[in-house]
């Protein structure tokens, strides 16, 4: 399982603010309204080393306490079942109300670590106000002021000791490279299961959210052998009315976060739009390879250019990472979905691929001496030695005598460069530049 933090508790508690902390972005909407509903839902963070994930359980529903009351069970019981840790946060201020009472019940019954956060601890005034949530009997509770940060160290420190330092290397015994289906609800994602697999697999209509799970499928045919995950449609949140729909964007991100390669599929005729960049986002921050199948690609109307205008487009909304596989196609027709598999298993393949050290050094050692990397203040930049990094998709470490003073321009040279010589097309390519 992937690391996954959730952070569960009722409305206005700061779960939107803990969220952009862990994160380290600010794209939770915050405000202090009770269930503001914002864009975003997920979000990737660092702690010492160890990658995680984390999900805002909370803050969309609207109505009376009763309905609150019902869709915070719902989310609460979704994050048990999903999260491996879960960050229950209360309110200093208010004390405990019967929500919080209802959550702790949940959580009671929950087999998952728990952590109470008891947030909005911004004066030494209010240090000692958080003792009556330890009558929850849920364990240990940490003033925090998620605003100003404080206390958020030591809460993530006790964290990762439950996480797996390497979440990515945990893989399904038979180690079949697993190829994710994702996308928007309705743009074929099911038909293109079963148009793969020759069986109707997977229920298929023009309702929005019809699969409701990742559902996995063997795929052995024509030489290829991987694991197929159809994930449900992955919605904004503000969209994300009912526990099963909340339930599916859960498990579509899960699903992301433990592929090797995604199959990222847009619909022809509305081409890319928001929500497809954050989808695309996810993919990309996770390492995954992708390849972008454009799908109904038959209900378009062409010209004798269309395809080329078609493609140029999505590489200029997708940038910076535009080195991906581009194949458009139609589920109905069945058009180019062999080369779809064919374009996911090189793809694959350039994540997994390691270079010999003497052979990257021969190489980008030579491209650096003819360009190297400007002057800073006076002080002349030298990379004196590169080697690729035991991870999952590839990742360089470039060691020089001033790596701070590295610009993002030359970082982008290098990366450029790197996808030139050793082919790492549909997969996103990580540079560190290190003291030597």
């Amino acid at each position: 399982m992937s690391n996954i933090i959730a952070i569960v508790g009722r409305p206005n508690v700061g779960k939107s603010t803990l969220f952009n902390r862990l994160t380290e972005s600010s794209n939770a909407i915050v405000k202090e309204i009770s269930g503001v509903t914002r864009d975003r839902l997920y979000g990737r963070g660092e702690w010492n080393g160890y990658q995680f994930s984390v999900i805002d359980t909370g803050g969309y529903a609207n109505g009376t306490e009763d309905v609150f009351e019902a869709e915070i069970r719902k989310q609460v019981l979704i994050a048990i079942e999903e999260a491996n840790v879960i960050v229950f946060m209360v309110d200093v201020t208010t004390g405990i109300v019967d929500l919080d009472e209802t959550v702790a019940q949940l959580l009671r019954k929950s087999k998952k670590k728990i952590f109470i956060v008891a947030n909005k601890v911004d004066s030494n005034s209010r240090l000692g106000l958080s003792s009556e949530f330890y009558q929850f009997g849920l364990g240990d509770v940490y003033d925090m002021s998620a605003t100003n940060g404080t206390g958020t160290g030591d809460l993530l420190d006790d964290i990762v000791k439950h996480f797996d330092p390497d979440d990515d290397s945990v893989r399904e015994k038979d180690d079949l490279p697993r190829i994710a289906i994702v996308g928007k609800p309705n743009v074929g994602k099911s038909s293109l299961v079963n148009a793969l697999t020759g069986e109707v697999r997977n229920i298929v209509t023009d309702i929005s959210g019809t699969t409701r799970d990742a559902i996995n499928t063997r795929y052995k045919a024509f030489g290829f052998d991987f694991m197929l995950v159809d994930t449900a449609g992955i919605r904004k949140k503000a969209k994300v009315t009912e526990d099963l729909e909340y339930y599916s964007v859960l498990r579509s991100v899960n699903a992301i976060e433990e592929s090797d390669v995604c199959i990222f599929m847009i619909d022809a005729e509305e081409g890319i739009q928001k929500q497809d960049l954050h989808i695309f986002y996810i993919i990309e921050k996770n390492s995954k390879g992708v390849v972008v199948l454009v799908n109904k690609w038959d209900l378009v109307e062409k010209e004798t250019n269309t395809m080329m205008a078609y493609e140029e487009k999505i590489r200029e909304q997708l940038a910076p990472f535009n080195d991906v596989p581009i194949i458009f196609t139609s589920t109905i027709t069945k058009q180019r979905l062999h080369k779809a598999v064919e374009s996911a298993m090189q793809v694959y393949e350039n994540r997994t691929k390691k270079i010999p050290t003497s052979v990257i050094n021969d190489e980008m050692l030579a491209i650096i001496n003819a360009t190297p990397p400007p002057s800073i203040k006076g002080k002349y930049i030298r990379i004196k030695y590169v080697q690729q990094l035991p991870t999952y998709g590839p990742s360089f470490a470039f060691f020089c005598n001033l790596p701070q003073y590295i610009p993002d321009s030359y970082k982008r040279f290098l990366e450029n460069r790197l996808r030139e010589k050793f082919d790492f097309c549909g997969v996103p390519v990580r540079i560190y530049f290190r003291k030597k």
